[in-house]
């Protein structure tokens, strides 16, 4: 197991085809996650156990503060970057394929959004929901089922809490960062 380097990042960060990832400042990066190529990561951003970011085929975009939660993936097709915008949050297991993710959308846990989709800003997609391959959705939609579909406009009374996962993955990057691999001698401490 490899344990995170000062500053909270892992060391499976790689190079591919002369493509080296860019990190930006304050990123989490969880000691498990691989991040490969042509890959972009903004201030503050996090990115989370287990998940992976494969820039082999084209870019991958990282927005400030955005959070991609544990076993995702962000992966591209040649001519379709992945990118995503400012304070997007990412749910668990979700997949972001060669897509656009606009500004403070959050995709749900399980989710897929596919190559060519475009989900605008201010757009939750439920949970397990899947966007099609050049499927555009938003602004300020409920998009869910498979595939999505809108379901409602979000209110303005709505679209404060999208900040509260956000202030809780800022919380928890912090914390992350401290975080250290415990002598096998001592676990049962």
């Amino acid at each position: 197991m490899k344990k995170a380097t000062p500053g909270g990042r892992s060391d499976m960060i790689f190079e591919i085809d002369g493509k080296r990832p860019k990190i930006g400042d304050h990123v989490f990066i969880a000691p498990t996650a691989v991040i490969i190529g042509n890959v972009e990561i903004h201030d503050g951003a996090s990115i989370w156990y287990g998940t992976v970011l494969r820039g082999d085929m084209d870019a991958i975009v990282v927005g400030e503060d955005t959070n991609i939660q544990d076993n995702c993936t962000v992966h591209t097709d040649y001519g379709n970057p992945a990118i995503l915008g400012d304070r997007v949050i990412v749910g668990h297991n979700a997949v972001i394929h060669g897509c656009i993710v606009e500004d403070e959308c959050l995709i749900g846990i399980g989710a897929i959004v596919l190559t060519g989709a475009v989900v605008k800003k201010h757009t939750v997609v439920a949970a397990g929901s899947l966007i099609l391959e050049n499927q555009s959705v938003g602004p300020t939609q409920l998009v869910a089922g498979t595939p999505a579909t809108v379901k409602r406009t979000l209110s303005t009374e709505d679209l404060p809490r999208l900040k509260k996962p956000l202030e809780n993955y800022k919380h928890l990057s912090l914390l992350n960062f401290g975080i250290r691999l415990l002598d096998p001698s001592k676990r049962s401490e």
